[in-house]
């Protein structure tokens, strides 16, 4: 599904409607579930994005696609490349490895070079498409997937994201709304037939 930037993937506190709900609504009136289904299985998402990241988040209508696509993210063998603008001029591609630590008061994390306690291992590899000379488009490839990491990680070599105020720059040339970041492929071997699909 391509979740719109200021859509929550899974449903809030505020009983603001999110991805969930309008997929549901979605297989609901295609037919693909029924109002008797819901009451053993509802459909949910099996990856989330930022409210202010659009892009491609995977769902399963069925408990057996839930749970298969729930188990390519989790074991890490689903392949996931973000397009990004960042602040600066990179030139060249980079595997880039480091510790992320939450802060689950603010909902906000660092990076870290070397582990501490409670911190998790990162990796990120990203490609440069072009620049204008004030800013870059990257290809972004997440090897491992935890919160806010494209945002935290670019910003801690010196390469915010456009757009992000949280962990970027305040100033906001371009009128952005949120960060310029959006999941642009998913990459898998379909488990029935073990072809590789994008």
């Amino acid at each position: 599904i391509n979740k719109p930037v200021g859509m929550l993937s899974q449903p809030a506190d505020d009983k603001e409607p999110s991805l969930v709900e309008y997929l549901t609504g979605y297989l609901l009136e295609s037919g693909a579930v029924t109002e008797a289904s819901l009451h053993t299985f509802r459909p949910s998402v099996c990856n989330r994005l930022d409210r202010n990241t659009s892009g491609l988040v995977a769902a399963g209508k069925s408990l057996t696609g839930l749970q298969e696509l729930s188990s390519l993210f989790h074991d890490r063998s689903l392949h996931k490349f973000y397009r990004c603008l960042v602040n600066g001029v990179i030139k060249n591609e980079k595997y880039i490895k480091g510790y992320l630590h939450k802060d689950e008061k603010c909902n906000k994390v660092t990076v870290q070079e070397t582990e501490t306690s409670g911190a998790l291992p990162i990796e990120t590899r990203y490609r440069p498409l072009g620049d204008n000379g004030t800013v870059t488009l990257l290809e972004v490839e997440l090897i491992t997937g935890r919160t806010h990491q494209i945002r935290v990680h670019m910003a801690s070599i010196s390469h915010p994201l456009l757009g992000d105020t949280v962990y970027g720059n305040s100033k906001n040339p371009y009128k952005l709304q949120g960060q310029a970041l959006h999941a642009r492929t998913i990459g898998f071997i379909h488990p029935p037939n073990g072809e590789y699909m994008v």
